[in-house]
This record gives structure tokens, C-alpha cells and sequence, in this order.
């Protein structure tokens, strides 16, 4: 079963909040016949688009091919938060990396952030970009590594944009009365994550890259040149750029072994009115200290969208909207009778340590994937490193690519039961609370 239309109809957005409310864009044309360029970069997510721009920004011919819409994917769909670093925290990335490459993550990961908000920014992309992202603990024992994670960001990094809040402090940011403390980033954001998609892709087109949606890449032939193929057509390119994430495929199996895709859910709410003072008085992002972790905030008309709940095989649950509801229901008891106006699904890419997965599948092919629920801005920046490394200057692209990724174990066949045990296990101790 292909996880490009297990779910969804062909050409065709979700039925999310986000498609809902984005700037539209008419659809490009599928790929025809014969044609060549510098590079075809394959996928037209943050990754793709991102890789796309700064490519064609510096004089290259680039082809970009999706099997389906531009942002289809979890780059249309995701909870639009803007995280500071890189997903593993930094202090176990140190002590994973050494401080020295350590220190060169973090100056990565800020480069991202800066990286999005300047694209914003420069392509007056209408993405309803805000400060701030806030991380929550449910226990006494969640409390003290948020606060001592803030300490050690100051401490190392001199990172001092996140203040730690207390039981007391969090009511005027979210008063769930799960949390019992956390800490507010305000160097991190939120925005609409469909409308940045489709924002770099006017920019990709007015800089010159041919798009092509609904054609499907279903095999590579790799040389110099590489040809790609489609049904309708193929593209001879010098290089290519693998960026399909969670819906790679059969595309390329040593990426395909360490990118494991699994799907998340999010609702959006009927507006709030006068109620959003007693969910998020303050307009920033929330993510918590679970390990299948709850994700929320405000759409710019009021709504709460709530994303929590995942599954591990291709097809989403009938009912999105009651299993998201179950962790809506223990953050914001409060909330049990609002109404839920809009819930879809998505598929997202996720590595064994949650490191995001840069490598070089052959000398002339590059890919980026696996970004583990962070792909907002590493996603974006990762299409740019393989700007720069095709155009020469592989030093950002290879100091991601050193994070270390294993294979999932025993290959596609047992890896979602391993997985689904391996959640079952943390859902647990999530609910006991240990």
C-alpha cells in the first residue's frame, strides 16, 4: 500500500483547518515527456522547496517534482511550531557529539530558526509568524529537567530568551491543571505551516524552478547524469535531492531503513471566544514532556489546534477527531463540551535517536529526512544546506550529516509492531506517570 494515497484523495489537500484558511495556489502542471536541468529535486516540502529556492537563487536550472501538491504532506499539515535546537535536547546532544560539534548544532538550529523567519520576511509569505513556544511537565520530576534544561541553555549557550515558570506562573500562559510547571521560549515560534509551504513555492517559481505536481517519482537511474522517472515523463539532472521525508518509499532503501514513517493527528476547534482566556491566555505554542507528545495553540481566528495521538501503520483511525479528543479531554478538562470543527491527519519521518537524517545516497543524489516532529525550521534549513553542498560548500550539510543513525531493527516488516511496543511501553508510563 503507498502511503501517498492511502488517505488522502489524489491531488487533493487534506480536509484541515489549514487547507481551509490557506492563500491558494493553483495547481502545476504534471510532468510531460522529456527534460533536463541541474537538478531535479524530488518533493516539494519545506525540504524541497527550500533546497528548490536557494538553488535557483544562485543560477541553477532545477526541476521540482511532487506526487501530489505542493505542502501536501507534513509541511501542510503539522502543528506550526518553530523549536529552538535540534530535537534531542542539547545536553544529550553534547554528551552524544562532544561540545565542540555539540556547539555547532545549536549554531545550526539557530541559523533555521533565522533561516524561516527571514524567509518570511524577504517572500512576504502571509504565514501569521508569532513569538513563542512553551514546554510543559506534568510531573515535579518534568518540572526540574525543563528548569535545569533552561539553566544549562544559559550556562553553555548563553541562550537567555526562555524564563522558567513555575505552578503559579504557568496560569498566565496555559492553566491546564495537568501542568505543574515548564518554561517559555520566546527566541522559538508559531506560524500557519500550509501558507509558509505555499509561500516558497511563489518564491520557488519567481526565481525560476519548474514545479510538477501529481508526478509520482517510482524509480531513479543513477549516473551522471541521473535520470528520474515518473509515468508521464523523466528529468536527466546532474544532481538529485531526495526530499519525501515519511513518504519516501521504495525510492532509496538505505534511506528508507533509517526513516520510519508513522502518522499524527490534530483538530481544530470551534472558535473560542471569551473561552481562551481559560486555555492559553498568552498567543504561544505548547508542547509537553510526554513522550507521544500533546502540541497546541491558537489559530489567528480564535481556534484551539490540538495535535496528539499517533499510529504506526497506513491508515489513520476512522474517527481523528475522538482520538485526539482523549488527550484534548486530560489537558483541558474544561473543554469537554466544545465542538470540533476540523481534524486530519498526517505522516511525518522519524529516526531511531530522533536525529533528523542527512546523507549522500550516492555522489551525486542528496536527501534530508527524519526531522522527528521538528521539521519546521530544520526541515527548511537541511534544503538549503543541500543548496550549498551541491553548489560546493558542504560544511553545514556535513556536520548534520556526523549525528549518528541506525537502521530501524529487521527492516519494514517488524519495525511498526516494534514500534507500536516501544509507544505502547512510554504511553504507559506517560498515563502512570513515571
Amino acid at each position: 500500500m503507498n502511503l501517498l494515497y492511502s488517505n488522502d484523495r489524489r491531488g487533493e489537500y487534506p480536509p484541515s483547518w489549514y487547507a481551509a484558511t490557506a492563500t491558494p495556489l493553483e495547481p502545476f502542471a504534471p510532468l510531460k515527456g522529456a527534460q533536463k536541468a541541474d537538478v531535479c529535486v524530488i518533493g516539494a516540502g519545506y525540504t524541497g522547496l527550500s533546497a528548490a529556492l536557494h538553488l535557483a537563487q544562485a543560477g541553477r536550472d532545477v526541476v521540482l517534482l511532487d506526487a501530489q501538491r505542493v505542502g501536501f504532506g507534513a509541511s501542510g499539515r503539522n502543528g506550526g511550531q518553530l523549536g529552538s535546537g535540534q530535537r534531542m535536547e542539547q545536553d544529550a546532544l553534547d554528551a552524544l557529539m562532544g561540545d565542540a560539534e555539540g556547539a555547532k548544532l545549536w549554531a545550526l538550529a539557530e541559523d533555521a530558526k533565522a533561516l524561516v523567519k527571514s524567509l518570511i520576511a524577504k517572500h512576504d509569505i502571509d504565514a501569521h509568524l508569532k513569538p513563542g513556544v512553551a514546554w510543559m511537565g506534568s510531573t515535579d520530576a518534568e518540572v526540574r529537567q525543563l528548569h535545569g534544561y533552561t539553566d544549562y541553555l544559559a550556562r553553555n549557550y548563553g541562550y537567555n530568551q526562555i524564563e522558567t515558570l513555575d505552578r503559579a506562573a504557568l496560569q498566565s500562559v496555559c492553566p491546564s491543571p495537568d501542568y505543574r510547571g515548564g518554561m517559555l521560549d520566546m527566541g522559538a515560534a508559531h506560524l500557519h505551516p500550509l501558507n509558509f509551504a505555499l509561500g516558497l513555492a511563489r518564491a520557488c517559481v519567481a526565481a525560476g524552478v519548474r514545479i510538477h505536481e501529481r508526478s509520482a517519482v517510482h524509480h531513479i537511474d543513477e549516473g551522471t547524469p541521473a535520470t528520474v522517472r515518473t509515468d508521464a515523463g523523466h528529468v536527466e539532472a546532474d544532481h538529485v535531492v531526495l526530499a519525501c521525508n515519511g513518504y519516501l518509499g521504495g525510492l532509496n532503501r538505505k534511506v528508507a531503513a533509517r526513516v520510519m514513517p508513522i502518522n499524527n493527528f490534530i483538530v481544530a476547534t470551534e472558535p473560542l471566544g471569551e473561552r481562551i482566556a481559560d486555555v492559553l491566555p498568552r498567543d504561544v505554542a505548547v508542547a509537553d514532556s510526554r513522550f507521544v507528545v500533546n502540541y497546541f495553540r491558537l489559530s489567528h481566528d480564535g481556534r484551539l489546534l490540538f495535535g496528539g495521538g499517533e499510529s504506526y501503520g497506513y491508515r489513520f483511525p476512522s474517527d481523528i477527531a475522538a482520538k485526539v479528543r482523549k488527550p484534548l479531554s486530560v489537558i483541558f478538562p474544561q473543554l469537554a463540551d466544545v465542538k470540533i470543527d476540523y481534524a486530519w491527519g498526517g505522516t511525518l519521518g522519524i529516526t531511531m535517536k530522533r536525529l533528523p537524517y542527512l546523507t549522500r545516497p550516492a555522489k551525486n543524489i542528496l536527501s534530508a529526512s527524519g526531522y522527528s516532529g521538528h521539521g519546521v525550521g530544520t526541515a527548511t534549513h537541511a534544503g538549503q544546506l543541500m543548496a550549498h553542498a551541491i553548489q560546493g560548500d558542504g560544511d553545514g550539510f556535513d556536520t548534520m550529516a556526523a549525528m549518528p543513525n541506525t537502521p530501524f531493527p529487521g527492516g519494514p516488516a517488524i519495525r511498526s509492531p516494534l514500534l507500536v511496543l516501544a509507544m505502547s511501553w512510554y504511553s504507559m508510563r506517560d498515563k502512570l506517570g513515571i
